[in-house]
């Protein structure tokens, strides 16, 4: 609301230091004996007043009443009306303004004034009627102009609200799909070792304080970041089989820097997912590092183990979801790449924070 009190202020502002230099521009254009007095200033002033009734005519009302309703004669020929109007309420006046209240002409100048012929009364109707339809056309330019700019910011809003409502999406689905990824892997666990998977469900009780709470901030610290990676890595490892090798590398700090919460989740899910094989040699490498300028580098490199039609756990949405969120959060801001080479499965995601 402040926001939109503020662009009507200025819009009047603008109105009002317009329509002030029309109207003082004879204090400026006359000088010495020439200097502007209330008879002549009278003079003057009736066909600026004349175009700032025929300007608002259209602005406040013609214009959205006939104009963007397409009723574009009815416009013309209204708007013809009113000037043919003004055109002559301004030519009486200036007949009766010079006739009564015209200051005396110096008796030479009066007479130089007779020896010239005189202009047609048409002439200076023409141009008056002239000044009135570039009135006109200066409305017609401001209004479409600002209705432009009310409707682009509307979309902007519009565009935002459902970028928003998309992202809190995003996040309502990321909840489940991690909780149900970690009870999945919970479940393997306790055929394996109930003792560990005790542990992973105290684990996991902590690990859901920061998804359910936290997750509905727009930005956390790093730091928090940093350190839930390396809790959900820890408990995802529980399980892995001494056939396969894991290799983490986290910065100890995130150096005081904010970023949208468990945008790396996904990797590390799809890395255990699918990088895992109690059967074959495996390996999971993750690797974060922050550089100086900002910018945030995230290696994800696995051995390629795909899943199995029958096996849907996770129904898949991890990688599309991420996508996605960083579209929403760091348009422009982050470059986000996968590919499988030699039997390997390789993620890089950087994030300018």
């Amino acid at each position: 609301m402040p926001k939109r009190i503020n662009k009507n202020v200025l819009q009047i502002a603008i109105h009002v230091i317009g329509w002030g230099i029309f109207f003082t521009l004879p204090f400026f254009m006359y000088r010495g004996e020439q200097a502007i007095t209330l008879n002549r200033y009278l003079g003057y002033c009736f066909m600026p007043l004349s175009c700032l009734i025929i300007f608002y005519i259209n602005y406040g009302k013609l214009i959205d009443c006939l104009l963007f309703r397409r009723k574009i004669v009815q416009f013309i020929l209204t708007n013809l009306l009113f000037i043919i109007l003004l055109g002559i309420l301004l030519h009486s006046w200036q007949n009766f303004h010079r006739v009564h209240l015209s200051e005396p002409m110096p008796e030479n100048l009066k007479a130089l004034k007779d020896a010239l012929p005189k202009p047609p009364v048409l002439l200076f109707i023409s141009r008056d009627i002239l000044l009135m339809g570039l009135t006109v056309g200066l409305s017609v330019a401001i209004k479409m102009t600002s209705g432009w700019y009310k409707t682009e910011g509307e979309k902007q809003e519009l565009q935002k609200a459902q970028a928003e409502a998309e992202l809190q999406n995003l996040k309502s689905q990321l909840n489940p799909h991690f909780l149900f990824n970690t009870l999945n892997n919970i479940y393997s666990l306790i055929a394996i070792n109930q003792d560990k998977a005790q542990y992973a469900v105290q684990d996991l009780s902590k690990m859901l304080r920061h998804v359910l709470y936290e997750n509905n901030d727009n930005l956390v610290s790093l730091d928090r970041e940093f350190d839930f990676m390396r809790s959900y890595i820890k408990l995802m490892s529980l399980r892995l089989s001494r056939t396969t090798h894991l290799d983490v590398s986290i910065p100890e700090t995130g150096k005081g820097a904010m970023i949208a919460p468990l945008l790396f989740i996904p990797l590390i899910e799809n890395a255990f997912k699918h990088g895992v094989s109690n059967t074959q040699d495996s390996f999971i490498h993750i690797q974060l590092e922050l550089h100086e300028d900002h910018w945030l580098h995230c290696l994800v490199a696995n051995s390629n183990f795909p899943k199995k039609d029958n096996d849907r756990s996770g129904s898949g949405i991890g990688i599309k979801n991420l996508k996605r969120r960083l579209e929403l959060l760091y348009p422009g801001n982050f470059l986000f790449s996968t590919r499988t080479e030699d039997n390997r499965f390789i993620a890089e995601l950087n994030i300018h924070l």
